[in-house]
């Protein structure tokens, strides 16, 4: 009989992920979602609801109101890229050289479905680097 195979992510990584899952989880993806939000607070989800039974197509029109518009979407980091991360974040570097801007690039542009490029504005790369270090921290401070 075989063994199913061992989970072979890092803890730390694993305790990451389910915090991003857990929050993505709760977030909008689309217009959609806000509306069905708010129709629960305010009573009118349950209205409709009991008046014309639980399929009253607001599953659909929520799904259109998505795909018409839909929020950014941020990516999970994967394991090699939280490790990365990690230990480029633990080193306190304030220089960012060539070599380690491509590879944050690459990081970058694959959470954040973006497409951008090695730049020297210093300016440019220290924003990149702080919006991968707010997606890394967000979800890495430990529960208190």
């Amino acid at each position: 009989m075989k063994e199913a195979p061992k989970d072979k992510r890092t803890k730390s990584y694993k305790k990451w992920k389910a915090k991003f899952d857990k929050q993505q989880a709760k977030e909008s993806k689309g217009l959609g979602d806000t509306v069905e939000k708010i129709t629960e607070v305010t009573g009118i989800k349950k209205i409709v609801k009991s008046m014309f039974g639980e399929d009253c197509g607001c599953d659909e029109r929520k799904e259109a109101l998505n795909k018409m518009l839909s929020y950014k979407v941020v990516n999970c980091l994967e394991e090699q890229e939280y490790n990365y991360l990690s230990d480029f974040f633990d080193k306190k570097i304030t220089q960012v050289n060539r070599v380690e801007q491509r590879e944050l690039l690459k990081i970058y542009n694959r959470v954040f479905s973006k497409r951008l490029q090695p730049s020297n504005c210093s300016a440019c790369v220290r924003q990149t680097v702080a919006q991968l270090e707010k997606i890394y921290n967000q979800y890495n401070q430990d529960e208190k």
